[in-house]
């Protein structure tokens, strides 16, 4: 059963954060910093309908914000 989440979930949650970060790497391998920004947005934008929640999503873009 899916349930939506109201709030940002901070936690670690990747099941493999090495694997994932290592598959990132290889998507950027290759691009110019101008594919490599574009692919960027376009991660961002599936995450984001991933999530589907507007406040989360809110929260998200503050705490990225916050933290740059």
């Amino acid at each position: 059963m899916h349930t939506t989440q109201e709030h940002l979930d901070t936690r670690a949650r990747l099941e493999a954060p090495d694997d994932f970060y290592e598959a990132l790497i290889d998507a950027h391998r290759g691009l110019s910093t101008d594919e490599s920004h574009a692919l960027n947005a376009r991660l961002v934008l599936l995450l984001a309908n991933q999530i589907g929640v507007q406040a989360v999503l809110r929260e998200a873009l503050a705490a990225a914000r916050d933290t740059a």
